[in-house]
């Protein structure tokens, strides 16, 4: 069994988050800078096996793709041609900031530890990969 691999898209970094082997939680990677992304993705799978790719997928309040979509939209179909055996989901990221933003304060990290950008989106893309498989589980116990 493969992990799956989720990022959490942004205009100039992306956080990047794996599952275990047994995809029973996700580890945060190194934020990786969204022009080096792909080759980031394609180094990390010539060494582990990925079986899924989740994608965050911006949305507005009402549910409607934000404009961020246009441009991870580029970026997924770049993903799609150099992988076109592993599927792609794009996962609901709404609120993703917010949690962070208060994890971050409820884990008393200071003002400076807040602000390094990094750490934000390595942290929102663990959120998003762990959502992903708390709806696995939550539709398998149904």
């Amino acid at each position: 069994m493969g992990r799956i691999l989720a990022i959490d898209y942004g205009r100039k970094r992306c956080g990047v988050a794996v599952t275990d082997i047994l995809r029973i939680c996700a580890n945060g990677l190194p934020t990786v800078r969204s022009c080096d992304l792909l080759s980031f993705v394609k180094d990390y799978c010539k060494n582990e096996s990925v079986d899924l790719f989740v994608i965050g997928d911006p949305k507005d309040l009402k549910g409607n793709s934000s404009e961020s979509i246009n441009y991870i939209k580029p970026f997924v179909e770049k993903l799609k041609k150099e992988f076109p055996d592993i599927p792609i989901i794009m996962y609901d990221e709404r609120f993703t900031s917010t949690i962070v933003h208060r994890e971050m304060i409820a884990g008393r990290f200071n003002k400076k530890k807040r602000q390094e950008k990094g750490r934000a989106d390595e942290m929102a893309a663990v959120l998003i990969l762990n959502s992903y498989l708390d709806s696995l589980s939550f539709n398998l116990n149904k």
